[in-house]
């Protein structure tokens, strides 16, 4: 079994440390090591990142710390590069994703942190960056200047690699020192990308720590809350809430919490069996990235009656995609509770079938994907791991209606089919409080510059300072 240090605590050394701990995973294929953190010991890993950011990164031209972050990602996305062999190996046991979902990820998200990709957001959001230099005039003729954090605590979720580093990489572009407190379910990919981030820029990779410790509300965790600007926090309402209330009222507390995402189908996109074919491919895309446990995974697909595929028929041809991409994306590994999940909404599904509801069960071997087709319209959560609901409704308009309950909580949908009523459809959606239209194949992936939860990714880590002399 290895052992890997899990944690980037600059001005923190080995011999500092009293006590450590570590936990296994993968059966005991991989074990990570953490410190146990003394009181007073973050606060001097703060003050070293401070220190680090006044001597390095709050001078920084915000394109050459894009450039920096862009050379790390290319280690991350090099086959042959150590520290992505390592994530390769360790990342599946931690996870539990299969070893082809990771190195999708991987390579994936490393153009999302590529110094074009950076360079982008930057130009779309703070000038090329420049508006983190000096005020800069508006299209109003007034001037306005970004300033962003003196130091961001971020609290990561751990159901899809990457997106805490994604987060640590916005951090940076503003010029935040940055410390993450990682979850036990994923704590490695981010102290992997600081690792690269030493190797290309000791100076920039100084500004951030990485660690790990348990709960929260501890005295740990109050020396950090307690000198953050800006507090990030992705995870369930219960870690949003508990953050939102222990937070001082000096620092601003951006929250990512439970999202869910859905799909629509209109007749247009049913219109042969081989357009509907093509369609339930991509919705099966949809549903298998990340096992189905990211924001941008739907749980509910809304297929349209009318069409030359019905919604039943369409269930099926989903089905049919979910099987054929086991071999190229196999599905991860199941706990208990999970399997039990899926177990209970498929026998759920089958006693409605029986009792002669308009209901249609399909499922894979084992627990590995699940098609439940359903006539009533309303929506129902999945229990996740591939277990679609294919909702048939009468016309797509409406399903804004059916989303009132669902607002402030939907992250994306999938629209496909719906022709010259997108646009219409669109605005009814967004008036529902959706934030993101896209289609099933780019559902997975949102842009590098697209508004995560509404707002700009950048703009909700700055301040604006308005000169008006």
């Amino acid at each position: 079994m290895s052992i890997i240090d899990a944690f980037h605590l600059p001005g923190l050394a080995d011999a500092d440390v009293e006590r450590w701990t570590e936990r296994a995973y993968g059966n005991g294929r991989v074990a990570l090591r953490f410190p146990i953190l003394e009181p007073g010991a973050m606060t001097r890993v703060i003050a070293r990142l401070l220190e680090a950011r006044s001597r390095r990164l709050a001078r920084m031209p915000a394109r050459d710390v894009a450039h920096a972050l862009g050379r790390a990602a290319a280690l991350i996305a090099d086959p042959h590069e150590p520290l992505r062999q390592l994530a390769d190996d360790a990342l599946p046991a931690i996870t539990g994703y299969s070893s082809a979902m990771i190195r999708l990820v991987l390579d994936r998200m490393a153009l999302d942190w590529s110094e074009r990709a950076l360079l982008g957001l930057l130009d779309a959001e703070l000038a090329g960056g420049v508006a983190l230099d000096r005020f800069i005039r508006t299209p109003g003729g007034s001037r306005v200047r970004a300033v962003g954090p003196r130091l961001a605590f971020h609290v990561f979720a751990g159901n899809v690699p990457g997106v805490a580093v994604t987060s640590l990489v916005r951090s940076l572009l503003v010029r935040a020192a940055t410390l993450g407190k990682t979850a036990a379910a994923e704590p490695l990919l981010t102290v992997l990308f600081a690792r690269a981030l030493a190797r290309v820029d000791p100076g920039l990779a100084a500004c951030i720590a990485i660690t790990h410790w348990p709960g929260g509300g501890s005295l740990v965790e109050d020396e950090v809350v307690s000198e953050a600007d800006v507090i990030v926090v992705y995870g369930g309402e219960e870690a949003v809430r508990a953050m939102r209330s222990r937070a001082p009222a000096t620092a601003r507390v951006i929250e990512h919490g439970p999202r869910v995402s859905l799909g629509m189908v209109g007749r247009a996109a049913l219109a042969s069996d081989a357009i509907a074919a093509a369609t339930a491919a991509r919705v099966a895309w949809a549903v298998s990235l990340f096992d189905q446990q990211g924001c941008v995974s739907p749980h509910v697909v809304w297929v349209e009656r009318g069409g030359a595929i019905e919604p039943r028929a369409f269930a099926h041809r989903v089905g049919d995609a979910l099987a054929a991409l086991v071999t190229e994306l196999p599905a991860g590994r199941l706990s208990a509770s999970e399997a039990a999940a899926i177990h209970d909404a498929r026998t759920a599904a089958e006693f409605r079938a029986i009792a002669g509801e308009d209901v249609d069960v399909r499922v894979g071997d084992a627990a590995g994907w699940t098609v439940i087709y359903d006539g009533e319209p309303r929506f129902e959560p999945s229990c996740l791991n591939r277990t679609i609901r294919i909702k048939a409704i009468d016309a797509l308009e409406d399903v804004p209606d059916r989303l009132e309950a669902l607002r402030g909580r939907v992250q994306a949908v999938g629209l496909e089919g719906a022709g010259d009523r997108t646009s219409t459809l669109a605005a009814s959606l967004a008036d529902a409080g959706v934030t993101r239209i896209t289609d099933f194949r780019s559902l997975p992936w949102p842009p590098v510059a697209g508004h995560h939860d509404g707002a700009g990714p950048l703009d909700e880590l700055v301040r604006r300072v308005d000169l008006e002399l």
